[in-house]
């Protein structure tokens, strides 16, 4: 199977790792471009580009997928199929006609629970007793398309956040290359949500975490 692989951050360099120990053909890589990071907020690398560099991949980091060029690459790349992860960019539907086996996604949650960013906070958040990754075929909607496999984990009393995301992230690359497998061997299954059941998160900010200066930490805890 070839496949072009999008993604940005740690969560995704797990699942392109995942598929290069499966030893699946990565056509390309395309990440978002360098950001100002650190104190010095100089330009770097994410950690998806820093794997496919180490790996010696072609990597690619288009300020947008919505012109020509864009399209005109991801053709000459010869892609089987569009491996996205936290990509953080929603790609067009010429995009995802491009592939034979179309484009397939890795989120951070039990869909269609938890559709948007930020999903594995808001399961620690909400004190949920389980939470998981879906793999699923990208839609023209956010978070919307039909899903693949899930994969449920429960969330221990006191895990972090971090801590969750590093378990979901492995399980995430995991789910990933059984998908891609299936995929190809014409045996995966396909699931359309129910989008009644949806539920959407976004990004975190400071105003979800006030602090309470009049507690104690035992009151806190």
């Amino acid at each position: 199977m070839r496949a072009v692989f999008m993604g940005t951050p740690d969560f995704a360099a797990e699942s392109l790792s995942a598929l290069l120990e499966a030893g699946c053909e990565i056509a390309g890589v395309f990440t978002q471009p360098d950001r100002p990071r650190g104190r010095g907020m100089k330009l770097a690398a994410c950690e998806t580009k820093k794997l496919a560099l180490e790996r010696e991949l072609e990597v690619y980091q288009p300020e947008s997928l919505r012109t020509p060029e864009a399209r005109e690459l991801i053709e000459s790349l010869r892609p089987d199929i569009l491996c996205v992860v936290a990509y953080g960019k929603l790609l067009p539907d010429e995009i995802l006609a491009i592939p034979k086996y179309g484009a397939v996604n890795v989120h951070g949650s039990l869909l269609p629970r938890y559709r948007g960013a930020s999903p594995i906070q808001w399961s620690v958040l909400n004190g949920d007793e389980y939470a998981g990754v879906t793999t699923m075929y990208l839609a023209h909607d956010m978070d919307a398309g039909d899903i693949i496999y899930q994969s449920a984990v429960p969330v221990g009393e006191y895990e972090t956040a971090g801590e969750l995301f590093d378990r979901l992230a492995k399980l995430g690359g995991e789910l990933l290359v059984k998908t891609v497998a299936d995929i190809e061997a014409g045996t995966a299954p396909r699931r359309p949500q129910n989008h009644a059941e949806a539920t959407y998160v976004g990004q975190l900010d400071k105003s979800l975490c006030p602090i309470d200066w009049s507690k104690s930490p035992r009151e806190i805890i």
